[in-house]
Formats: structure tokens, sequence, C-alpha cells
């Protein structure tokens, strides 16, 4: 098993959706990576920064959960990172209403010393220039790099985005952002541009049309779980990213095989994360659902068909 890095936001969420909406809850990406990562039961540690509002309560709610916090940093007179959303009916797409830095606009993330041996490093949504300097702190080169971005640092931080794209193994974005990045609308096409790069495996996010992942030639393709309902799509994204990189530390095992089921466990667990609203699903899910639903996946993807 490997030491997983975990690096991103720990926030306060808002969110307004066709079924209710929310005051201030726990957010943030490196929450949902942890969460998710957790079902693994891995050896991972979460870098953030946090203001003095930040109830100590949900500092505990990641340790009791084996996820080392020592690398969050508080800043008692600051205020936490806040985010507050609406979705439209569909649940694909949303407006952002409110964005409040805080204390994440001055953050220079410090790695515990005892995790800069990761083998594993998990680099959530943030500016690039901030997630290459958690990759400057390591002693070793990790095993595994992956990287997860948006379209707002390909709008005001492209070349640092280029240039941290260059030292990861993996990167996951959705196919919006695969398009914007490189300018091709085939997603096939999209995928080599973005291994010409740096890295070698791409994955590419359809939401509820499930994930793609690229490697040379080689294409996997993930779909989404049918589901009843959808409360809140905010931390799927990120909790396919915990799954995904958490299912590869505890394997150690960083083959294009091995990656097809971390996309598959990435899927699972995000197929719950959307079913409450923000973390409430993820604080309260149980191994033995977990295998249901891998299950139900198998059923859905697995058939025999006779060649003529």
């Amino acid at each position: 098993m490997s030491k997983l890095v975990i690096v991103g936001t720990v926030a306060f969420d808002a969110i307004e959706t066709p079924f209710g909406k929310t005051d201030k809850i726990l957010g943030g990406a490196s929450t949902f990576i942890g969460l998710a990562a957790s079902n693994f039961n891995v050896d991972s540690s979460v870098v953030s920064i946090v203001g003095g509002d930040f109830p100590q309560e949900y500092l505990d709610l990641l340790s009791d959960r084996n996820i080392d916090v020592s690398g969050v940093e508080i800043i008692k007179d600051g205020k936490t990172f806040f985010w507050s959303g609406k979705y439209h009916n569909d649940m694909n797409s949303r407006d952002t209403l409110v964005t409040e830095l805080n204390v994440l606009e001055h953050f220079n993330p410090i790695v515990p010393e005892n995790y800069r041996d990761a083998e594993v490093v998990m680099l959530g949504n943030l500016h690039p220039s901030v997630q290459m300097s958690v990759l400057n702190q390591m002693n070793k080169e990790p095993k595994l790099v992956v990287l997860d971005t948006m379209n707002f640092w390909m709008d005001c931080a492209l070349n640092e985005l280029h240039e941290t794209i260059k030292h990861v193994d993996v990167i996951t974005i959705n196919d919006e952002e695969a398009r914007q990045l490189t300018g091709e609308y085939s997603l096939v096409v999209a995928a080599r541009k973005i291994h010409e790069m740096g890295p070698k495996y791409v994955v590419i996010k359809k939401g509820e049309h499930g994930a793609l992942l690229f490697h040379n030639d080689n294409v996997f393709y993930a779909p989404a779980l049918p589901l009843e309902e959808v409360f809140d799509p905010t931390g799927a994204g990120d909790t396919f990213a915990g799954g995904f990189s958490g299912y590869l530390a505890k394997t150690n095992d960083f083959s294009f095989e091995n990656m097809k089921n971390a996309v598959i466990y990435g899927s699972t667990l995000a197929s719950f994360c959307v079913e409450k609203f923000g973390t409430e699903r993820m604080i309260n899910l149980k191994s033995g659902e977990v295998q249901k639903r891998l299950k139900q996946f198998q059923q859905l993807t697995q058939f025999d068909i006779e060649l003529s």
C-alpha cells in the first residue's frame, strides 16, 4: 500500500438545486477526495488551509477516517473559502452565486515531513503554480501524480497549467475542459494532444454519461450508473478522483489494466456522492453498499456476445 497526499480546498459550500437548498455545509475538493479515498484504508494526508471559523468537528471527522490533517493550516483570524452555486433543472449546468477566496487567496501548501516520500500525489483543483509547489516539496519522485483542473485555470493561468501538466502521470478533466485545453472537439484527438503535453493517462469525465480512460492507443469506457435521483452533483468529480487515486494507492499497481478498475471504483463512489447534499452521503457510506453497487456496475457492463 502507498502513502497518498491530497492537495486541495477544504471549504464551506451553499448549494441550491431543484430538490432544495442548504446553508453553509462542509465542502471542498480535498474533503471529497479524502472521504472517497478513505474507503480503501490508505495512509493519506490532506494539505489545505482553513480559517478560524472552521469547526474542529469537521477536522475530527476526517481524522476519524484515518486521514492525517496535520497539513491543514488554520488561520485563526481568517475566514474559510466559501462557494455558493445554483444548479439548473438538468443538473448538468450551474451558476456560481458567490466565491469568497478568503484564506485560500494566500495559500502556500506545506506537505507534512512524513508524507514527503508519498508514492501517490493527488493534486486537487487549485492554481497550477500551487499544485507545482507541492511536487517541488517531495523528497523523491512519486510513483504516480494525478492532477485535476478546470476551465477557470485555462482562462487565467494557461502557461502555468501547461508547465504543471508536464510533471503529472494522470490528468482528470471533463469533456468541455478537454476540448478547451486542446481546441479539439473529438475527445479521442483531444486525449492524444493532452498525452503530448506530458500525462501518460488521460481521464475525461462525462458526468451522467460516464468516463473515458486513454493511454496511448488504448481506450476504456466506464458508464455512469443510472440513478433515479441526483440531489447534488457538486462533489462528484472530486469523489471520482478520490476513489480513483485511493484505489491505486491501495493496490500500488499503476498499469492501464488496473486503472480500469480505479475508474470503476471512482465512478461507483461518485454515484453515491450525488444522492445527498454535500458530503452527507459519503460520511455515512458503508462498505457493504459499495460492494453491492460494484456488482450493479458489473451487471451493467458485462455481457456475452456471439461474433459471427
